[in-house]
C-alpha cells in the first residue's frame, strides 16, 4: 500500500506511530498481492486449520523467545571476549612513554599530589585514570615528562594504568552489538558488525594506551544504546523501565561531556530525537491531554537536562577538591582563583607595589611580558603604511632585562588635572609611596631610559589600532600627556592598592584613551618575531589586562615585602571563590584554550580525509627492530563503511522520488525502518563529523572514531536491508491524486526465513569478514608495535604516501 493511501486516515497514522523500531515481519504470502480469490467450492475441500490452544501458543512463544534470547547471549559473550583479547594483547609493550600518555599520565600524577593543572578537556577520563593508579599503588611522583621515557625505571604501574582505557575500549564492542539488536537487525548482521569494531586497528590502537578516547567513545554509545531501549519502552509511559532507561540515558551523556567536549555531539544526537519524540507525542491524534504532555517534558527536562548537568557539575567539583594546591596551572587562571590555592604566588609572593619600584609586567592571558629594545620600527610596512620609526615596544616571552620598567608617579605640576595624592597612616609610617588604583603613572624604560608612549600612528599590523613606541626622557616633556597612564586595576575601588601577581590592571592612556594592547600576530624578522603591542580603542577588551610581575625595591627582598610577615605556605590561603563561579571560569578558560590550539602539528590532518584513511598518527617508534605505534584504521573497514553511507543516502534520495510518482518500491513499514532506524544511526555519523569542518584548531584522525563507530553500524544495518529482502514482481495498484495508476513495480519481503539469513547473505558477510580480518593482520604490526622483520616489509604497507610510516 501506498505511503499516500496509509496516510490518509488519523487513527491509522496513530497505529503506525506505535509500532515498533524494527519492521514488522511478514511472510511471502502475505505480503504477495493475490492475482484472484479461490472458488468457495474450492476452499470447501482444503482441509481446516488445526487451531492449537491459547495455552500451547504462549508456551510455544515463550519457548521460541528463551531460544533467541540464549543465542544472542552467546554472540554477546563470544564478541566480548574477542573484544577484550583483541585489546589487551601485549598491553606491557612497549614499557615507554607513548604519545598523549606525556599529557593523561601526568594529569593523573597531578591528582594524587594535590597539585592544580589546566587541560582544555573536562577531568571525568583523568580522574579516572588517576583512580586506577591509586588503586595500583601509584603516588604520583613521576610526571611522565617526555615521549620514550621507561616505566619500569621510573617504577610506574603502566599495565594496571591502561587496563581501565582498554577495558573501556572492549566495552565497546558489546553495547554496540546490543544497539544493533534493538534496531532490529539480524543476528548475524550483529555479529558481523561486532567484527568490523573488534578488529578496526584504529579503535585497537587508540584503546590500549593511557589516553581518554576510549572512555569517550564507551559512554558515548552507551548514550545511544540507553536511549534506543527507552525509546522502545514509549508504550509503557512511568513506568520502572520508561524512568530506568531515560535516566541511564541521562547518565550516559553526563559521563560523555565529562570526557571531552566534543560529548556534546552526541547530546545534540540524542537532543534532536528528544525533539521528534515530543513532536510525535504533541501531535492530537495521540489521544494525550495537554497535562499528561507537559508531564511527559518535565519528565525528560529532569532526565536529560537536570540530572546530566548535576552530575557534570560534580565531576567539577571532585576536580577541585583533589587539587587544593598550587600548580603549574595556576597561570592560566584569574588571580582571585589562583588565591583559591594553597602555595599560591597570589598568596605567598604578592606584596603592595611602590613607587620608583622596577618591575616587569606580565600579560594575564598570553603569559607575554612588556619589553623594548633599542630597534626601530621601519620607515615603511609591508603593507605601505609610514611608522614614526620610534623605538619598538613588544611582547616577548623570555627573561630579559629590556623587560623592566621603572613606575613614575605623575607630576602635578606639569598636569594638574590628576587627583591629588593623599598618604594614609601606613605609607607615612614605612615613608614608601603605594600604587593605588586610577593612579596615572609614567612607564620608564629601565635600559633606554625612556619612557612608554602611544601617538595617533598607525600600528604595523593592525592599522585601527595606534602604535606603541617610547620617547627619550630628554625629549618627554614635550610630549608629557602622551606618556601618562591610567592604572586601573579589575574590580578594584578607590584607595585599593595594586599588587604584584594578584591585581589585574589595565593601562590606559590619559590623552588618547587607549590600552596597552597586545596582538595574537607576531612581527616580521624586522620585528624579531615578536609580539606586537598596540594601543586598542575598545577599553573593554578581554585583552587588555596585565598584571605586575617580578619586581625590585628596597622594601622588597625575594619577593616579599619587609614590612609583612612571612607567609606560610601550607596554611589555607585567604582567598575564597564560590563553586558555581570557579566552574565557571574554568569552562571559558577551556573553551578558549581548545580554540586556541591553531599551531600546526606533524601528524594533523583534515576532516574530509579522514573517512578514507588518508592520514594517520604516529603515537611511538623504535629504530631497533622497526618498531612503531602508528594510528591507522582498518582501510577495507572504513572504506567499506563510508561506502554505506553514500549508498543509504543514494537509496533513500531514489526512494523519495519514485515516491513522488506514487512508485512505493518499500512500503510504509519497511521505509519507517529504514528512515527510523539506520536514519537514527545516519544522524549520529553525520552530527559527530561534520562540526569538526566548522573548527579552526588544530585535528587528528582519531576525532573521527566516534563517526566511525556509526557509520559501521549503518553498514551492518544496511547490509542487512538489503541481503535480507526478497524481489517479487506483483501488479500493485496506487492511488493518488484524481488517476489511479497500475504498474508493476518491484515488491519487497522481508525475510526472516532463518536465523542466518538467505544462503547468499551469509556468504557475502563471510566473504568480507576475511577480507577485513586479512587487512586486520597485514596492519596489526604497526597498531601493536611489536615491529616487522624488514623495511621492504614497512614499505609494503605504506600505501598512501602521507601514511607517516617510520624506515619506509
Amino acid at each position: 500500500m501506498s505511503e499516500v493511501r496509509k496516510r490518509k486516515g488519523g487513527k491509522e497514522r496513530e497505529k503506525d506511530a506505535d509500532e515498533p523500531v524494527s519492521p514488522v515481519p511478514q511472510s511471502p504470502e502475505k505480503a504477495k498481492a493475490p492475482e484472484k480469490l479461490a472458488p468457495a467450492a474450492e476452499l470447501s475441500r482444503k482441509e481446516k486449520p488445526v487451531v492449537k490452544p491459547l495455552e500451547e501458543l504462549i508456551a510455544d512463544a515463550q519457548e521460541k523467545q528463551e531460544q533467541w534470547s540464549n543465542t544472542w547471549t552467546v554472540g554477546l559473550v563470544f564478541v566480548s571476549l574477542l573484544a577484550f583479547l583483541t585489546r589487551m594483547y601485549r598491553i606491557q609493550d612497549p614499557g615507554k612513554v607513548v604519545f598523549d600518555e606525556v599529557h593523561f599520565g601526568k594529569f593523573a600524577s597531578f591528582y594524587l599530589r594535590g597539585e592544580y593543572y589546566f587541560d582544555v578537556h573536562p577531568p571525568l577520563g583523568k580522574l579516572l585514570l588517576a583512580g586506577t593508579a591509586a588503586l595500583a599503588g601509584y603516588d604520583g611522583h613521576y610526571l611522565f615528562d617526555e615521549i620514550g621515557d621507561d616505566y619500569v625505571v621510573n617504577k610506574v604501574p603502566f599495565v594496571s594504568m591502561r587496563l581501565f582505557p582498554a577495558l573501556c575500549g572492549s566495552l565497546i564492542i558489546p553495547f554496540c552489538y546490543l544497539t544493533l539488536k534493538e534496531l532490529g537487525v539480524s543476528y548475524v548482521a550483529a555479529l558481523f558488525g561486532a567484527f568490523m569494531l573488534i578488529f578496526d586497528n584504529a579503535l585497537i590502537a587508540q584503546s590500549r594506551l593511557i589516553l581518554l578516547d576510549s572512555m569517550l567513545l564507551l559512554f558515548g554509545v552507551m548514550s545511544i544504546y540507553t536511549w534506543i531501549k527507552f525509546y522502545k519502552t514509549r508504550m509503557s509511559p512511568f513506568s520502572f523501565q520508561w524512568w530506568f532507561w531515560m535516566s541511564m540515558t541521562g547518565v550516559s551523556l553526563a559521563l560523555t561531556l565529562g570526557v571531552k567536549m566534543v560529548g556534546l555531539f552526541t547530546i545534540a544526537v540524542v537532543g534532536i530525537a528528544v525533539l521528534f519524540d515530543l513532536w510525535r507525542l504533541l501531535d492530537i491524534d495521540r489521544g494525550l491531554s495537554m497535562t499528561q504532555f507537559y508531564k511527559h517534558f518535565a519528565a525528560r527536562a529532569l532526565c536529560l537536562i537536570v540530572l546530566p548537568i548535576t552530575l557534570y557539575l560534580s565531576f567539577f567539583y571532585i576536580h577541585f577538591a583533589l587539587l587544593p594546591y598550587s600548580g603549574p596551572g595556576d597561570a592560566f587562571m584569574t588571580p582571585k582563583f589562583q588565591a583559591t590555592l594553597m602555595g599560591s604566588e597570589m598568596f605567598t609572593k604578592s606584596v603592595a607595589v611602590p613607587y620608583s619600584s622596577i618591575a616587569t609586567i606580565k600579560h594575564r592571558d598570553q603569559g607575554i611580558l612588556l619589553h623594548s629594545h633599542d630597534a626601530k620600527y621601519p620607515l615603511r610596512y609591508e603593507n605601505g603604511h609610514v611608522s614614526s620609526e620610534g623605538q619598538q615596544v613588544t611582547g616577548y616571552e623570555h627573561p630579559d632585562g629590556n623587560n623592566y620598567w621603572e613606575i613614575i608617579p605623575v607630576d602635578a605640576a606639569k598636569y594638574p588635572e590628576a587627583p591629588e595624592f593623599k598618604a594614609d597612616a601606613m605609607e607615612l609610617k614605612r615613608d614608601v609611596r603605594y600604587l593605588r588604583h586610577n593612579d596615572i603613572v609614567q612607564l620608564l624604560h629601565s635600559v633606554s631610559l625612556s619612557f612608554l608612549l602611544t601617538h595617533d600612528v598607525a600600528s604595523p599590523l593592525t592599522n585601527t589600532n595606534m602604535e606603541m613606541t617610547t620617547v627619550p626622557r630628554d625629549k618627554a616633556d614635550e610630549r608629557y600627556e602622551e606618556t601618562l597612564w591610567r592604572v586601573v586595576v579589575q574590580g578594584g575601588k578607590d584607595g585599593d592598592r595594586v599588587r604584584t601577581k594578584s591585581s589585574l590592571v589595565k593601562f590606559v592612556n590619559v590623552k588618547h584613551n587607549v590600552c596597552v594592547h597586545p596582538n595574537k600576530l607576531t612581527l616580521p624578522e624586522w620585528g624579531f618575531n615578536q609580539v606586537e603591542i598596540n594601543g586598542e580603542k575598545n577599553l573593554e577588551h578581554k585583552s587588555n589586562w596585565w598584571a605586575f610581575d617580578d619586581i625590585r625595591h628596597t622594601t622588597i627582598v625575594n619577593g616579599t615585602d619587609i614590612f609583612e610577615p612571612p607567609v606560610d605556605a601550607s596554611k589555607k590561603p585567604r582567598g575564597h571563590m564560590p563553586f558555581l563561579a570557579k566552574f565557571f571560569e574554568l569552562q571559558a578558560k577551556m573553551f578558549e584554550a581548545n580554540a586556541g590550539l591553531t599551531s600546526e602539528h606533524p601528524y594533523s590532518s583534515t576532516p574530509g580525509s579522514w573517512p578514507f584513511v588518508v592520514r594517520g598518527i604516529s603515537f611511538w617508534e623504535n629504530k631497533e627492530g622497526l618498531r612503531q605505534i602508528y594510528l591507522l584504521g582498518n582501510p577495507f573497514i572504513w572504506w567499506f563503511s563510508i561506502t554505506a553511507v553514500g549508498v543509504y543516502v543514494g537509496i533513500w534520495t531514489v526512494d523519495r522520488i519514485v515516491l513522488r510518482r506514487q512508485v512505493d518500491l518499500l512500503g510504509f513499514s519497511l521505509r519507517r525502518w529504514f528512515d527510523r532506524s539506520i536514519g537514527f544511526l545516519f544522524l549520529a555519523w553525520l552530527l559527530h563529523w561534520i562540526p569538526f569542518f566548522l573548527m579552526g584548531r588544530m585535528l587528528f584522525l582519531h576525532h573521527y572514531l566516534p563517526s566511525f563507530i556509526f557509520s559501521t553500524m549503518l553498514a551492518t544495518a544496511l547490509l542487512d536491508f538489503i541481503f535480507r529482502l526478497s524481489n517479487e514482481r506483483s501488479p500493485s495498484t496506487l492511488t493518488g491524486g484524481n488517476a489511479a495508476l497500475a504498474a508493476r513495480v518491484p515488491y519487497f519481503v522481508w525475510m526472516r526465513t532463518s536465523l542466518f539469513g538467505n544462503i547468499l547473505y551469509t556468504a557475502v558477510l563471510v566473504g568480507l569478514m576475511g577480507s577485513f580480518l586479512w587487512c586486520f593482520a597485514f596492519f596489526s604490526p604497526i597498531s601493536y608495535g611489536y615491529g616487522l622483520p624488514s623495511v621492504e616489509a614497512v614499505r609494503e604497507r605504506k600505501w598512501f604516501k602521507s601514511w607517516d610510516l617510520q624506515h619506509a
